[in-house]
Formats: structure tokens, C-alpha cells, sequence
């Protein structure tokens, strides 16, 4: 995509892959000048003296060193001050909860969201005593409408699982902060990568991500993590994250290292692949619609221009004719692999209404228009010929 296409880019992602390449791996770390980060599988660490671990490192529920050169990697993509890793998304993510929330507190949260996320809001915070507002936050009005003096937090996700809603994450910041409770805004930038999407760059308090997807990218590893640049934040996240101990293995962490290294490579990759399956996919005749924001037809295309700096794999598609159809569809696909999760290198495919977010209310997935024929794709790393094809191939054979 070219630049007058996206979002001007920050100094700091005028760097992006050193940054990625190089973030947090200096060999001088290590008295051997290991080339690339150890993996330190110890538990524990010898100390010089009753209390004086070396480095800071006793256990490493507390801390590891390659967990350690990882936050580092990943402060250094988002010009984050703070930056912590969980086991996995929803780890970080009941990691906010548990540090930010109390018996009382209120949570307004976009109306579409990753099915594990709204799972978590209706089905486990509830029982604290947490209130949840699901609202359609890409209506400011509704925004407004719906912050009260209560509201603690503010949770968005952009563009949203699976509908690819954007949110004007300026614009909600803004009117969050004017707001007299001052909520915590949190933004799950799963779909986008570090590399698409900055949350902290657009006035977020704190940048979520599923490590898991895209930025670990060979669908090989479950984590998660939170970046932050408020410094009480960061004191709570690293004090649940010691104390409950979602912590990552240090070879999860090594692997997600690995994988960064390629991000911006691959990240670039993907999002040619998808705009062409989504274009080939607009265009055909059993398709009713196609939800991509790297298309001019996404209601939200110019929005998304403005705040991201590319626009990711992630296409959603809605078939023609019934769920038998879309059954038929699936089985004669050869290279798109019916599962869930996103952003590895191999395409993936779903039907969110009996995967992902099959726990969300019945009524909720059909006001947010999540029918059985509506479909979810991570579109891979393939040959996009190839892709098309095997997409042409289904279609011709499903109707």
C-alpha cells in the first residue's frame, strides 16, 4: 500500500524492523555474546546474599530473562515504556481486570467483540459484581450516551472480531478523558500487529494484543500482551502478573522473539494477499458482500486510512444462499483450513456463529449480522493465485 494511502507514520516506525530484529537482543547481555536471546528454562536463580538475586531474577515467575528480552522487543515496536507477556490473550486480559477493577466497577465495551473477550465480560467479571455496556462504539454519540460517572474502563477493539468495525480510537480517548471518571481505555489491536495499528500513538492507555496471532505468525505458541506508557498502570500489571503467575514459558518467549524478527516482512505480504482475495471475492456473482477496510466499498475505508498503516488479513464475507451452502462451500476448499485463530502464515477460515463467537448471546451475534453464512478469513502467506483459485473452485462447487 502506499503512503498516501495510510496514516503518516511515527520516527520510531520509521524503524520498525531493526527494531524488531534488534529489540532487546543485544549479545553483550550474555558472557557468552550469544547471537540470539538464550532460553532460560531455570525456575530459580542463585543470589549473591539473602535478597540479592542478580539482575532482579529469584524465580522466574518473577522474572525471566528472555520473558525480559521480549517485553523489551515489544516496548521498542510501540515506543512503550512498560511491557509485560502473559500465557495468553485472555490472560492479559483478565490481567486488566484483575488489576483495574473492583466490585462495583463498570465496564463500556464495544457490542462486537472476540467471542473469549464478551465470554469473559458476561460471563465471568459478572459474578464480581462488574457491570458491562456493550455499546456500538463506532457511534460517538452512543459513546457519550452510554459513559456514566461509574465507568472505570473503556474496551474496544478495531477493526472488531469478526464484523471488522473500526473505532475512531482518537475520538473515544478524547471523550473518554473529558469524561469526569477519567476511564482507563484499553484497545485489543489483535487484528492489526504492532505493525498496522499504534493504540499508545492514538492516546490509548493501554495496548492489548493475542501474541498468538500475527505477531508470533506460525501458529505455534499461546500468548499474550499489555504495553503501556503510564507507569501505576505498569506497577499493577507486574504485581498480578508475579502474584497469579499467567506467566509464558521462557521457549514460548523465544519463539515469539523469532517471530518478530519477520513481522514487517510478513505483515506487508498478508495484506497484499487479502486485498487481492478480497477484491476477487467482491466480484463475484454468489458473494453478498465483503467486509475488508483496505477496500473503497468499507464503510470506514477513509477511517481507516487515517489510522492505520495498512490494513492486516483479516476479510469477512457474507455467501449467498443458506448454511447448507456455506457447508458445501467449505468442504471443497483445498488450501483455507477450517479452524479458529488468525495470523499464521498458512490461511485459515470460519463460520464465527459456530466457532469463535458461537458462546455470544444468539440475539446479540444477529443484531451484529453474524448468520451461518456469514464467514471469517485469515488470509495466509500463499501464492494469492492460489488462494483465488481455491476460493473460485468452492464457490463454483457449493451453489
Amino acid at each position: 500500500m502506499s503512503s498516501d494511502q495510510s496514516a503518516s507514520k511515527p520516527d520510531h516506525m520509521k524503524h520498525f524492523g531493526t527494531n524488531a530484529i534488534h529489540g532487546g537482543y543485544g549479545p553483550d547481555q550474555w558472557n557468552c555474546k550469544s547471537a540470539v536471546t538464550p532460553i532460560f528454562t531455570a525456575t530459580t536463580f542463585q543470589q549473591h546474599a539473602p535478597g540479592d538475586p542478580e539482575g532482579g531474577y529469584d524465580y522466574t515467575r518473577g522474572g525471566n530473562p528472555t520473558r525480559s528480552s521480549l517485553q523489551t522487543c515489544l516496548g521498542k515496536l510501540e515506543n512503550a515504556k512498560h511491557a509485560f507477556v502473559y500465557a495468553s490473550g485472555m490472560a492479559a486480559t483478565s490481567t486488566v481486570a484483575t488489576a483495574l477493577l473492583r466490585s462495583g466497577s463498570r465496564i463500556l465495551a464495544m457490542n462486537d467483540l472476540y467471542g473469549g473477550t464478551n465470554r469473559y465480560f458476561r460471563r465471568v467479571i459478572d459474578s464480581f459484581k462488574v457491570t458491562v455496556d456493550f455499546v456500538d462504539a463506532s457511534d460517538l454519540d452512543k459513546v457519550k450516551e452510554a459513559l456514566t460517572p461509574d465507568t472505570d474502563l473503556v474496551w474496544l477493539e478495531s477493526p472488531t472480531n469478526p464484523t471488522l468495525t473500526l473505532v475512531d480510537i482518537a475520538a473515544i480517548v478524547q471523550i473518554a478523558k473529558a469524561y469526569p471518571s477519567n476511564p482507563i481505555v484499553v484497545v485489543d489491536n489483535t487484528f492489526m500487529s504492532s505493525y498496522f495499528q499504534q493504540p499508545l500513538c492514538l492516546g490509548a492507555d493501554v495496548s492489548m494484543q493475542s501474541l498468538t496471532k500475527y505477531m508470533n505468525g506460525h501458529t505455534d505458541v499461546l500468548m499474550g500482551s499489555l504495553l503501556t506508557n503510564r507507569d501505576d498502570l505498569a506497577d499493577k500489571f507486574q504485581f498480578v502478573q508475579l502474584s497469579v503467575g499467567a506467566v509464558p514459558s521462557p521457549f514460548d518467549c523465544y519463539l515469539v522473539l523469532r517471530g518478530l524478527k519477520t513481522l514487517h516482512v510478513r505483515m506487508r505480504e498478508h495484506a497484499r494477499n487479502a486485498l487481492a482475495v478480497a477484491s476477487y471475492l467482491e466480484s463475484h456473482k454468489n458473494v453478498e458482500c465483503v467486509l475488508y477496510p483496505g477496500l473503497p466499498s468499507h464503510p470506514q475505508h477513509e477511517l481507516a486510512k487515517r489510522q492505520c498503516y495498512g490494513f492486516s488479513s483479516m476479510v469477512s464475507f457474507r455467501m449467498k444462499g443458506t448454511a447448507d451452502t456455506t457447508q458445501k462451500f467449505l468442504k471443497h476448499l483445498k488450501l483455507f483450513m477450517l479452524a479458529e485463530s488468525l495470523g499464521g502464515c498458512g490461511s485459515l477460515i470460519e463460520v464465527p456463529s459456530l466457532m469463535t463467537h458461537q458462546s455470544v448471546p444468539a440475539e446479540q451475534r444477529a443484531d451484529l449480522g453474524i448468520t451461518d453464512t456469514f464467514l471469517r478469513l485469515s488470509v495466509g502467506l500463499e501464492e494469492a493465485e492460489d488462494l483465488i483459485q481455491d476460493l473460485e473452485n468452492a464457490l463454483k462447487n457449493s451453489m
